[in-house]
C-alpha cells in the first residue's frame, strides 16, 4: 500500500515538474510520507528539494474532529455509503476503509446486525 502511494507520488511529481508547477503532497499517513522520503528505492530526498510543513493537534481536538465528522456522516446518510463497503472482518487500518469516520462506524455496523433495529437499540450501540 505504501509502495503504491510512493510510486504514484513520484509519477505525479514528475508530471507537475514538467509543467513548471510546484507539486505539494498533502495529508496521508505519516508512514507513507516517511516511506516516500526515506526509502532508498524512491531516491526522493536525493532527487527533490523538499520542505515539510506539519501541524500538531492536541489529541482532544483531533477526537472532537473525528466525532463531529462521524456525526456529519450519519446525518448526511453516509452510513449507507459506508455500509456498502463494509466487511465485518476487514482491516480498517488500510486503504479506503481508513477514511475518517469509517473505522469509527465499524463497531456500529458490526453491532447493527445483532439488534432489532429500533431507535433505542441504535442509540445504545453508538454510545462509547
Amino acid at each position: 500500500m505504501a509502495e503504491d502511494f510512493c510510486m504514484k507520488s513520484i509519477v505525479y511529481i514528475e508530471i507537475f515538474l514538467k509543467t513548471q508547477c510546484v507539486p505539494i503532497i498533502v495529508g496521508g499517513s505519516n508512514s507513507y510520507i516517511e516511506k516516500l522520503v526515506e526509502d532508498i528505492v524512491f531516491m526522493f530526498k536525493y532527487e527533490y528539494n523538499i520542505c515539510f510543513i506539519s501541524t500538531d493537534v492536541e489529541q482532544s481536538v483531533l477526537n472532537l474532529r473525528v466525532d463531529t465528522r462521524v456525526d456529519d456522516m450519519v446525518n448526511a446518510g453516509m452510513v449507507d455509503e459506508v455500509r456498502q463497503i463494509f466487511i465485518p472482518e476487514a482491516d480498517y487500518t488500510k486503504g479506503i476503509r481508513q477514511s475518517i469516520g469509517v473505522p469509527e462506524m465499524a463497531r456500529y455496523l458490526r453491532e447493527e446486525k445483532n439488534i432489532d433495529g429500533d431507535d433505542e437499540s441504535n442509540k445504545m450501540i453508538v454510545q462509547p
